[in-house]
């Protein structure tokens, strides 16, 4: 998505070239094979492990620290393999993120009218925000030793990245609607009215 941001800002009379329907099945691919590729890479590390406490998962799914919080053995080794990638994901992801919103930040502040920089930073305050909140909550989870896991604060989180961020996905980016920015003020309206007339 940063991409495609910098794209549309920077490149806009090039957009539908840069961004090309091969462009996106690469990108698209790209991203699933990273994920499938660290993952088997982390399961082939836990099926070492022998796990002789409880069977029971003390959260809403079968995460990876929840996982080696049951192991008797050692997981060190496995620890240091889930930090590394994650540490790659994150790292690679957040630095493509930052330079293309840096080239995007360059260009908006050489744009001359202010409805264009407000239109430019409408088009990219929502995915700035969603990231923040999807990242922010991943690195919190993932991007910490096991001796600091504490099941409240890892459900929570977990919560958040794969309940909150999606559901929240939809609302802010139609916020950039005007017909749902001014049904939402009509909303608010009718409610201050009604609160008054109580």
């Amino acid at each position: 998505m940063a991409y495609d941001r910098y794209a549309a800002i920077c490149n806009p009379l090039h957009y539908p070239v840069v961004m090309s329907t091969r462009l996106c099945r690469v990108l698209f691919i790209g991203s699933y094979v990273i994920g499938f590729t660290e993952a088997l890479v982390v399961v082939l590390y836990m099926r070492g492990l022998h796990f002789c406490k409880s069977n029971v998962i003390y959260h809403f799914f079968c995460d990876l620290m929840p996982m080696l919080a049951l192991s008797c053995t050692d997981t060190g080794d496995t620890e240091i393999v889930i930090f590394i990638l994650a540490s790659f994901n994150v790292m690679v992801s957040l630095i493509t993120i930052s330079l293309s919103y840096g080239s995007i930040l360059s260009t908006i502040l050489k744009i001359n009218s202010s409805s264009g920089k407000r239109k430019a930073f409408s088009t990219c305050a929502s995915h700035l925000l969603g990231v923040t909140i999807f990242y922010g909550t991943t690195i919190f989870t993932y991007l910490k030793p096991k001796k600091s896991y504490s099941l409240g604060k890892d459900q929570v989180a977990s919560v958040f990245y794969t309940i909150v961020v999606p559901m929240l996905n939809p609302f802010i980016y139609s916020l950039r609607n005007n017909e749902v920015k001014n049904a939402v003020i009509r909303v608010t309206q009718k409610r201050e009215g009604s609160k008054q007339l109580k």
